[in-house]
Parts: C-alpha cells; sequence; structure tokens
C-alpha cells in the first residue's frame, strides 16, 4: 500500500530541529511548504504581533494555506515556539572575542543576547529552561561557553555561570520590552509623561517626610528623562554581574 501524509510518521522535535525526517516520512508525497518557511513565518508574526497572536490557525492564515495543513510540517504551538527559538539562535550575530580578556567577551556575549531579544522581544518571555537542543543553541552554547573557558572553572561552574548572565539579560530585555510597549500603548513619550505630571508630584511629594526618595528621584529623572533608562539599567547590571563573576573566577 503506498505511503500517504496522514500516515507517514510524525517526525519528532528533535528529528524537526534538526530536518532529520524519517525516511518513511521523505518517501511520501512531495509537500508544499518547509519546515523552514513555517517557522520563518511564525516568528514574522511574533515579531509583528507578539508571541500571544502565533497560533496554528494564524501562521497558517499568513501562509496562505489551512490551519490543518501545519500539522503535517509541526506537531502543534509548543514545539512551533521551540523551532523558532533554534531559528533565532542560529540566526544571531556573534561577535568574535578571540584575543580580548574574558570580562570583554562575557559583555560581547551579554550585548548578543540583549541585541537579539530587543530585535525579537517576544524571544525573553519564551525562553524556556529546557533548551530546545537544536543547532542553534548548539552553536551559540558552544560559542558562549568559548568565553569562560581556560579561567580556571569547573564544567559546571562554566555552565551556572553563563545561565547566571544570560538570566539577567533575559529580564533586562524583558524589562526593556514592557517599557516600550507601555509608552506605544499611551502614545506619550517618558519626557511628555514626566512633563505633564511633574507639577503635580512636586506639590504631593513631602520632602521632609520623603526626603531621599525626592532627592535621588530627581537626580535619576535628570539624569534619565524618565523615571528609569532600560539601556542604563542593562549596562549597570551587566557591570554588576560581571563584578560578580570576577569574585567566582579570581577565588
Amino acid at each position: 500500500m503506498t505511503s500517504t501524509t496522514a500516515d507517514a510518521p510524525k517526525p519528532t522535535l528533535l528529528e524537526l530541529l534538526w530536518r532529520a525526517e524519517p525516511a518513511a516520512a521523505r518517501r511520501g508525497p512531495r509537500k508544499g511548504l518547509t519546515v523552514d518557511a513555517v517557522v520563518e513565518a511564525a516568528i514574522a508574526v511574533a515579531d509583528a504581533e507578539g508571541l500571544e497572536a502565533v497560533t496554528m490557525r494564524r501562521v497558517a492564515q499568513s501562509l496562505g494555506v489551512a490551519p490543518m495543513t501545519l500539522y503535517t510540517y509541526v506537531p502543534g504551538k509548543a514545539e512551533l515556539i521551540v523551532l523558532m527559538l533554534d531559528a533565532l539562535y542560529a540566526a544571531m550575530p556573534r561577535t568574535e572575542t578571540a584575543g580580548r580578556d574574558w570580562r570583554a567577551r562575557l559583555a560581547s556575549v551579554a550585548r548578543d543576547n540583549y541585541a537579539m531579544y530587543r530585535a525579537h522581544p517576544w524571544a525573553a518571555a519564551a525562553s524556556q529552561t529546557r533548551p530546545p537542543l537544536g543547532p542553534g543553541q548548539c552553536a551559540k552554547y558552544e560559542h558562549e561557553l568559548r568565553s569562560l573557558d581556560r579561567l580556571g572553572l569547573g564544567d559546571i561552574e562554566m555552565d551556572d555561570a553563563l545561565a547566571y548572565l544570560l538570566a539577567f539579560v533575559r529580564t533586562a530585555a524583558a524589562d526593556a520590552a514592557r517599557a516600550e510597549a507601555e509608552r506605544e500603548a499611551s502614545q506619550v513619550s517618558d519626557q511628555e509623561w514626566w512633563e505633564a505630571n511633574g507639577p503635580l508630584l512636586a506639590e504631593v511629594l513631602d520632602v521632609e517626610r520623603f526626603p531621599t526618595a525626592v532627592r535621588v528621584g530627581r537626580a535619576a529623572g535628570e539624569a534619565h528623562g524618565a523615571a528609569s533608562d532600560p539601556r542604563h539599567a542593562f549596562e549597570f547590571g551587566l557591570e554588576r554581574t560581571l563584578d560578580g563573576l570576577t569574585a567566582l573566577i579570581d577565588r
């Protein structure tokens, strides 16, 4: 009996990540799309509309096919998100760090990840504790671990140090994305908000009751033109994160 798309074995997630379809699936009828095309379409939807907009129906609509068609390529949304993340990891620029000291190497790793998350804000929320183990994730992990190699750390310490750094980056990028979303939703810039609300705040904030908060808040507001500056917060936090790793590496 001739094999059909319906009865062909479905590839596992790892097979999809490495584009290693079962032989029986490859012998089936030629498909009109590819896994890569589905993943690219899903990333475009997430970039434009957010991760919550990524459904099998919405992605199928962007590709001009019936929703059920996508299930011949990807089992479901959860697997699709893993494929999307791995594609981002594969495509993200990686700064060459050879010949630089460890602190500069790790700073480059952090900034590369921050840039990737800022270009694709949904990715910070979608990142999972269980890595996708696809080619993109593996290439990313290999590159980033080299920044910690030959520093006297054990293998577990290298993994822990990298996880510690990247957790900070994800949090900083997610905070920046939320701030940006709030500005877009209100259609008011931070500077405009402060200009509109500053006079009232000056009246209600009692300097005698909140002397430290008023002094520090005023200084920060003048420095950043807002209550906070996500990029400044990232750079400040990055330096303190590297300071923490210095204690481990120097030990």
